[in-house]
């Protein structure tokens, strides 16, 4: 302990009568301790700077005296009195110096910008903090709270102005004239408003959070009050803004859920809403400014230009449409989007039945058509939709007159222009904000009511509106709305001007047809929005599902427009809630599911998977579609051999042959017989009599922690099933053997030996069988243990224990359920890479694409032995339906080279994983082959990290992409994708993955804090 602590420890006794371990705490112009207590608890003790004036003190103890009287549940810190009961005494330091000294509570946490992820659940709540906060200080008063000259005072922020000289970048200098521009055009308003006591600086690092990994965020502090001035609340709220925008991945949400929340605490008024923008960017305006001045005082400072950076990059973000936001904060707060919204939907109401027909006939008996989700198969690839398609949707509504629905989700919005990210799992626009009319091509369209034209044009590039009219309405009061008519005829291009009158039920245009509309089937897309601020005439006639509060609300259902009544048209997904709860009713409770908050999934392409609101999601999990979700080749036989007929093995059939062939082709040349069923569980079924038949015992020996299907045998030589709790335990018939695991196992990768040493472990368990007279009938294992922990055997392991096996009397059995078909890139099967030859080989899900199939193959010898007079049959097993599917699917794989796509995938995959394993102390191991890939998560001790992997696993399902995990402590994630995967889906994979094990190595459940603040240090910690 320095002197200086030390002299502190003895004031903190002799004023406070603590006896305390004393440790400094950075702070730029004060003295602040961390103060460990003998009676347990924790304080931070803050020695003032010499000459610190009374008043700045004072009001920061004031302010916390009130705020703990008026909202006691609020998270500040306590102020305690000394022994004479003073909250702020002058004690003299070593050097005689008086000097003001108060004593806080140290609150739990770690600052905000630490924290991860900063979710909207959070931030909702930051919002909802800072809210009761300002409505707590609304009555407090001090003279303090008057700063004369103050640069962070917001409505002082003008003072940036006169130093834009500073900004080098003529680019910047000029983005900040707009800022400054704009800041002035709302000074009027801004000095309207009723003053108050403010934080003023809810930054990130005086914000704490606690929650441990994967548990619920709260905000656990908001500290440092050194900056309070009497400002409008809004400013306030301005200034937070600023901060939780900063490097965000969804800025404009996260701003909406702090507005939010703050709404519900502390209600706004539509006029502060539409202040938040140009307030908050003013305070990042002043922040840039600033930190450029103060780099010129100290250039040798890198952290004053490092912290300009993340303000530069939000200001620069051209993708932030600020021209929406009133509109967005004012929907989430529920509140009408413009002054008039409210008078403009009872003008609406009023007048239902009583507006034009748009097409001169009524509309109120027209067919309505699903182009939904969940309804309809258009575009058969979600990510692309041809012209010759698109010019065919709906075509099963028929050609005469049909309604397409209001807020309908829907896959025709194919194209990357509806993507908001990179990816192709990225969140994407499907929610149709419009009422489709398709009625044949020529179709004269009349207008519903008197307006005056707002713009036209025509837009022909790929799937856009072609000829597109917007028109100007206005409420007998005066309050503006507009009506869109796109996939026009472009003819109307020539004929309509804007400022033009368009009369009510005035023809205006005609329906275009495809060469003319954009592409698509004759019909209108009829929206109505109410304002067009951020929009002008460029309408999102698409939006984003998680984004409804804000498009319902700017572009609500035109039904009353159609003399219709809005049920009429607006759609509604199935409810995923009462699936759920369906599910709960009618299911057994041990039928699992995956992720804290479970998807519902109702379409497929490939390697990607939609929810019912047309989210799509990367299948990083299912093996099961091997080539491919909904392949066109899969459906076309199935939909082909259903119209013929379908049987089973107990009439001739040539596709039978012909698919035991194809197996067969793929096989070593000892494989002459092929068994088929329904699933992997009645191959391994069938195996095991097949092994007893020809051997004459019952003894099974099989590592541990294995699993091969759900009967009551599959089951009894799963110890992945029978040894948890619950199970059945361990049959006398079964002696299990350790994994060939040489990360986590006896013997390790720096043993040279460790494949004859996992081998040599099956000695004692065949003597075992033998001791109990069950005899060796054989050894089953998957050939790389998938629910064990994608592992990968040594080289050798298997014709080691094969060898000792027959040595006993009894047959090998390959599981390939998880690793064949050509999954591991290399190789076809995985007893290849071990170079050993099976007696029987067992496949199951991925052979049938999702078709319920199983295949065994085994030699004439084996199959002999089992052929004892007593027929074999599986009803389903040997179909025609489903040989020519499995057929089919081993031709996809070899016709599409996916055996070496997993390869050249797999390979890609591996080496960004061992990249992230070299980068992250929390990533054990990373292994596999091909499509077949595990990562080990472990905790600061080595060991099984299955907290970190849960976090991970539904971490990655918010970012779109869906993985398993595994393990005996479930803590190995599982990454096994169809095999058309590409290299985008490949590099989405390694940057969410990175971005979340960031998350998991940034968390630290104690408080920190490191930064430089402008201000006397805070001592939040």
């Amino acid at each position: 302990m320095s002197d200086m602590t030390a002299f502190w420890a003895d004031a903190l006794r002799a004023h406070w009568g603590l006896d305390a371990k004393l440790s400094r705490l950075d702070g730029e112009y004060d003295l602040n301790f961390m103060v460990q207590a003998t009676n347990g608890q924790d304080y931070v003790l803050k020695v003032m700077r010499a000459g610190c004036e009374t008043e700045f003190v004072d009001l920061q103890v004031k302010a916390l005296e009130h705020i703990s009287a008026e909202a006691p549940g609020l998270p500040f810190p306590k102020v305690f009195p000394d022994l004479n009961g003073t909250l702020l005494p002058e004690i003299e330091d070593e050097a005689g110096e008086p000097r003001l000294v108060w004593l806080l509570e140290r609150l739990p946490g770690q600052c905000y910008a630490k924290a991860a992820p900063k979710c909207e659940e959070l931030i909702l709540k930051l919002g909802r903090v800072l809210g009761a906060t300002d409505r707590a200080l609304e009555q407090f008063r001090h003279d303090g709270l008057n700063r004369a000259d103050f640069k962070w005072d917001l409505m002082q922020a003008g003072w940036i102005g006169d130093h834009l000289d500073t900004i080098a970048d003529p680019e910047q200098r000029a983005l900040l004239s707009g800022i400054i521009a704009g800041f002035d055009a709302i000074s009027g308003p801004l000095a309207t408003l009723p003053k108050q006591a403010i934080h003023n600086d809810a930054n990130d690092y005086n914000i704490l959070v606690e929650g441990e990994l994967g548990q619920r965020q709260s905000v656990s502090g908001l500290i440092d009050l050194g900056d309070m001035c009497a400002a409008p609340r809004i400013c306030d709220l301005a200034i937070a803004g600023a901060y939780v925008v900063l490097d965000h991945p969804k800025p404009e949400r996260a701003l909406t859920a702090l507005v939010c929340g703050y709404h519900a605490a502390n209600r706004l008024r539509p006029d502060e809403i539409d202040l938040i923008w140009p307030l908050l960017r003013m305070r990042l305006a002043v922040s840039v400014v600033n930190s450029t001045l103060m780099a010129a005082e100290n250039p040798d400072d890198p952290y004053v230009t490092i912290s300009q950076a993340p303000a530069w990059r939000f200001l620069e973000n051209a993708f932030v449409n600020g021209g929406l936001m009133p509109a967005r904060l004012r929907a989430a707060c529920g509140l009408p989007v413009t002054d008039g919204a409210d008078r403009i939907h009872a003008y609406l109401f009023d007048h239902r039945g009583h507006f034009a027909q748009i097409f001169d006939q009524d509309l109120s008996d027209v067919p309505m058509g699903s182009l939904s989700v969940e309804n309809s198969v258009w575009p058969q690839n979600p990510f692309h939709m041809p012209l010759e398609e698109a010019a065919r949707v709906g075509e099963e509504f028929g050609k005469g007159l049909w309604l397409g629905y209001y807020s309908e989700p829907r896959l025709i919005y194919a194209e990357p222009g509806f993507r908001k990210g990179p990816w192709k799992a990225s969140n994407r626009r499907t929610v149709h904000l419009a009422v489709d009319v398709f009625a044949p091509a020529g179709t004269v369209l009349h207008a519903p009511m008197s307006g005056r034209v707002e713009a036209v044009e025509n837009r022909d590039s790929h799937l856009d509106y072609g000829g597109v009219v917007i028109l100007h309405h206005e409420t007998p009061e005066g309050d503006p709305f507009y009506t869109l008519y796109g996939h026009l005829d472009p003819e109307v291009c020539d004929r309509l001007h804007p400022g033009d009158p368009v009369a009510q039920g005035a023809a205006f245009a005609r329906l275009g047809d495809a060469s003319q509309n954009g592409g698509w089937a004759p019909h209108v897309h009829f929206q109505l929005a109410l304002t067009t601020d951020g929009m002008e005439a460029d309408w999102p006639g698409v939006g984003d599902p998680d984004e409804m509060f804000l498009w319902h609300a700017v572009c609500p259902n035109p039904a009353a427009l159609l003399n219709l009544p809005d049920d009429t048209v607006f759609y509604q997904p199935t409810d995923k809630q009462m699936i759920l709860q369906g599910r709960h009713d009618h299911f057994g409770g041990n039928l699992s599911l995956t992720y804290d908050d479970p998807v519902m999934l109702v379409r497929g392409w490939k390697h990607h998977l939609f929810d019912e609101w047309g989210r799509p999601y990367l299948d990083a999990y299912n093996n099961v579609p091997h080539v491919g979700h909904a392949h066109p080749r899969i459906q076309g036989v199935a939909a082909d051999q259903l119209k013929r007929m379908n049987s089973n093995t107990r009439y001739l059939h040539p596709t039978q042959t012909a698919f035991a062939n194809k197996i067969l082709s793929k096989l070593p040349d000892h494989f002459e017989v092929c068994f088929f069923v329904n699933s992997g569980t009645e191959a391994n079924e069938l195996a095991l009599r097949l092994a007893r038949a020809h051997t004459g015992a019952k003894g099974i020996v099989t590592p541990d922690h294995g699993y091969h299907g759900n009967t009551n045998t599959a089951v009894a030589i799963s110890a992945y099933k029978f040894n948890k709790h619950g199970g059945v335990g361990q049959a006398d018939w079964v002696e299990l053997v350790e994994v060939a695991d040489d990360y986590r196992g006896s013997f390790k990768r720096n043993d040279p030996d460790r494949a004859q040493k996992f081998a040599d472990l099956v000695d004692p368990a065949i003597a075992a069988l033998q001791g109990k007279g069950q005899g060796v009938a054989g050894f089953i294992a998957e050939t790389f243990p998938s629910v064990g922990g994608q592992i990968i055997p040594p080289r050798g392991y298997l014709p080691a224990v094969y060898e000792k096996i027959r040595a006993a009397g009894g047959v090998c059995i390959a599981d390939e359920v998880q690793t064949g078909l050509g999954r591991l890139g290399e190789y076809y099967f995985g007893f290849e890479h071990q170079g050993a030859l099976p007696d029987i080989v067992v496949m199951g899900k991925p052979i049938g694409n999702g078709h319920p199939l199983g295949v065994l193959v085994t030699t004439k010898e084996i199959a002999k032995s089992f052929d004892n007079g007593i027929e074999f049959f599986s009803t389903f097993g040997g179909s025609t339906l489903s040989c020519r599917v499995g057929k089919e699917v081993l031709d996809i794989v070899d016709d599409e080279g996916l055996q070496e796509n997993a390869r050249l995938m797999g390979s890609r995959l591996m080496d960004g994983l061992h990249q992230i394993e070299a980068d992250f102390s929390c990533v054990g191991d990373v292994r596999g082959m091909g499509l077949f890939l595990g990562v080990e998560l472990i905790n600061l001790d080595d060991s099984e990290g299955t907290e970190i992997c849960k976090y991970v696993k539904n971490r990655m399902r918010d970012h779109r992409i869906l993985i398993g995990s595994e393990g005996p402590k479930d803590n190995i994630l599982k990454i096994r994708p169809p095999l058309t995967i590409e290299a985008e889906d490949v590099d989405m994979i390694l940057w969410a993955l990175r971005g979340i094990l960031s998350e998991v190595e940034d968390y630290t459940p104690a408080p920190i804090c490191d930064h430089d603040h402008h201000h006397a240090g805070c001592g939040c910690c």
